[in-house]
């Protein structure tokens, strides 16, 4: 199970296509609505550019058994309420704890330079403003780099290698191969 963690501000672009792309490969996502009250049914997310989602659970009742990875979308608005939350805080030491995967794109690799020490000695990229809080955070900085994995870390730059990005966590998750397949029948490559 994969938790892509949603609030208010998020990128759109950065979500969905990695959702989508993560769906095509069988893969089983779940959307994780940050913030909000956790005792309504309310679970509608407003990304950057006004799109309204509804997240599959509040971040209140999501647990930890069974996670392969979680995957943080960017959005400048978006990263802040996320930081802000405890649970992506928890889910961020947990995976770190027991080497499960981070994705995190555009903004909120700094998320991960912020929380604690993960991203030292990780080679890492982020959008062009949030990159300070990578150097700060102890990574190494490939500014060129669109996408990367070191270890349990893949950082990617921006809303424009959400597709790149998406394609990247189906090669951890499930394979290089499976990978190729969807950008194929996306016309990608």
């Amino acid at each position: 199970m994969i938790y892509v963690f949603l609030a208010d501000g998020f990128e759109e672009c950065e979500a969905v296509a990695p959702i989508d792309i993560l769906r095509r490969a069988r893969l089983e996502v779940i959307t994780v609505k940050v913030g909000g009250d956790k005792n309504t049914d309310d679970k509608k997310v407003t990304g950057s550019h006004g799109i309204e989602v509804i997240a599959d659970i509040h971040e209140s009742i999501a647990g930890s058994d069974g996670l392969d990875m979680i995957v943080l979308p960017g959005g400048g608005t978006g990263v802040e309420n996320l930081y802000e939350s405890g649970s992506v805080k928890w889910f961020i030491g947990h995976c770190f704890m027991h080497q499960i995967p981070i994705g995190a794109i555009c903004a909120a690799p700094s998320i991960l330079a912020r929380v604690g020490p993960y991203l030292k000695n990780i080679r890492a990229t982020a959008y062009p403003s949030f990159r300070h809080y990578l150097t700060e955070g102890g990574a190494v900085l490939e500014e060129n780099a669109k996408v990367i994995t070191d270890g349990i870390f893949t950082t990617a730059a921006a809303a424009g290698v959400s597709i790149e990005f998406g394609l990247e966590l189906v090669r951890i998750l499930k394979s290089e191969d499976e990978a190729k397949k969807i950008g194929e029948q996306i016309l990608f490559y």
